[in-house]
């Protein structure tokens, strides 16, 4: 970042002010209509703060839909949803050209018309339902927040969320996810059943009365300040090489890779891991009010930003070892650096 670019002392101040005053606000709206699941809306928070993008995963009927609705409504922002299915294709997701003829002049000429991928907050419903042709219609506009057709490159508004669902437990009619387009998603959240008592008031609530009316709380030019903001978050050496030690360690044949990892894993995190570690980790500390990183912030988030990014192998598959407990062995094995930042 330029030295231009690099928010104000007094710009700092404001949007931490406004962060930690409408984070309660926004958690208190988000519980209108959510029951339970503190690590997802915690976890999809960070991902929002910094303007990154989610893969949410769970069976059906978990209210993935309902977050990721609520959320749009909750930061007034524009919210368009696309249903994956086997027939979708890219220009369903970007849009299209057309020959549009002009019936005063008879001129005819190709007009663009934006695909549902113009707009704030995406929500890309099952996202593992088409082929990779069409997911790859999604890398350029979240890498790049653009998307190009025809030759000509088109920007899109800002913030740009791709928040995609994927049901782990479907697998016919289904495709894996490239593994460049996983590692475009900051986190992998997953999403799992309610206790007793929290089925029982999803139930309650759903089947005597419409859902609460949510209240905007930020707005879209807010994001983009708390993104600013997050990135001028301190972090030291020996924080940052511990996030660095994590991701190099899951990689299979290098020098670092603890015996576990050479045995299960056929490929590790690489270096958007190490990214998502340091830049999840800055919003963890700083919506817990800290304005540096710790260790913990490291270690609370290792499991969303590397879950999506190790590959186990037949091995693994065979001894009944998953990616969990890969992640959990790497966090018990890399030791902490001894600065005391804990």
């Amino acid at each position: 970042m330029e030295a231009a670019q690099i928010p104000s002392p007094q710009f700092q101040e404001q949007a931490y002010q406004k962060l930690q005053s409408g984070r309660d606000r926004m958690l208190q709206q988000l519980r209108r209509v959510i029951v339970g699941q503190d690590a997802v809306i915690e976890d999809l928070m960070i991902v929002l703060f910094t303007g990154s993008h989610a893969l949410i995963t769970g069976a059906p009927g978990l209210a993935k839909t309902l977050l990721i609705r609520s959320i749009a409504r909750i930061l007034d922002l524009r919210f368009k949803r696309i249903q994956f299915t086997p027939d979708l294709m890219p220009s369903d997701i970007v849009g299209s050209e057309i020959l549009e003829e002009d019936r005063g002049s008879g001129h005819r000429e190709f007009k663009f018309i934006p695909g549902p991928i113009f707009t704030n907050v995406l929500l890309a419903d099952e996202i593992n339902r088409t082929p990779p042709k069409t997911q790859s219609a999604l890398l350029e506009a979240m890498e790049e927040k653009q998307v190009t057709v025809a030759g000509q490159m088109r920007p899109l508004d800002r913030p740009f969320y791709v928040l995609a669902t994927q049901n782990p437990i479907e697998l016919e009619g289904t495709y894996p996810l490239p593994e460049a387009q996983l590692d475009r998603f900051m986190f992998n959240i997953l999403i799992d059943y309610l206790n007793e008592n929290e089925e029982l008031e999803v139930a309650s609530r759903t089947t005597s009365g419409e859902l609460a009316e949510l209240e905007s709380v930020f707005t879209g030019q807010d994001m983009l300040d708390f993104a600013r903001l997050i990135r001028q978050v301190p972090v030291a050496e020996a924080v940052a090489r511990y996030a660095v030690r994590l991701t190099q360690a899951s990689r299979p044949g290098t020098e670092t890779a603890p015996d576990f990892i050479s045995k299960w894993v056929s490929w590790g995190a690489g270096t958007r891991g190490t990214q998502s570690l340091l830049l999840g980790a800055k919003a963890r500390a700083l919506l817990k009010g800290r304005f540096h990183v710790s260790c913990a912030d490291i270690q609370a988030i290792a499991h969303p930003a590397l879950r999506h990014r190790i590959l186990t192998n037949f091995r693994a598959e065979a001894d009944g070892v998953g990616v969990e407990d890969i992640i959990r062995q790497l966090l018990e094995t890399v030791p902490e650096p001894k600065s005391g930042l804990v």
